[in-house]
């Protein structure tokens, strides 16, 4: 009986612990900055790409939205794309080299 008793007790505990620390993961995710969300999102990160590209071979503002379908994607590609195009020329205005 006693060690029924110590066994269910383990597994409680086991299981408490288990979901307090699952808890605390989920909790910590939507006080993400945006800048952290956008690393992680493909559409950010490959419009920040091509938008680069496109300033430095001179092309105008155009960005090419049907490489993406999803209206969230679209909006999060365009979105990397301005701020790759507006860092790629700011660094070619102040002169500094960007790491390749």
């Amino acid at each position: 009986m006693d060690k029924l008793f110590t066994l269910a007790l383990a597994t409680a505990v086991s299981l408490g612990t288990t979901a307090l620390l699952a808890n605390s993961a989920h909790s910590a995710r939507p006080n993400q900055t945006a800048d952290a969300r956008q690393a992680s999102d493909g559409a950010f990160r490959d419009g920040l790409y091509v938008g680069r590209l496109s300033a430095d071979s001179g092309r105008p503002l155009r960005p090419p939205i049907g490489r993406w379908s999803d209206e969230r994607d679209r909006a999060s590609f365009v979105a990397g794309y301005r701020r790759g195009y507006g860092d790629s020329l700011a660094g070619a205005a102040s002169g500094a080299n960007r790491p390749e």
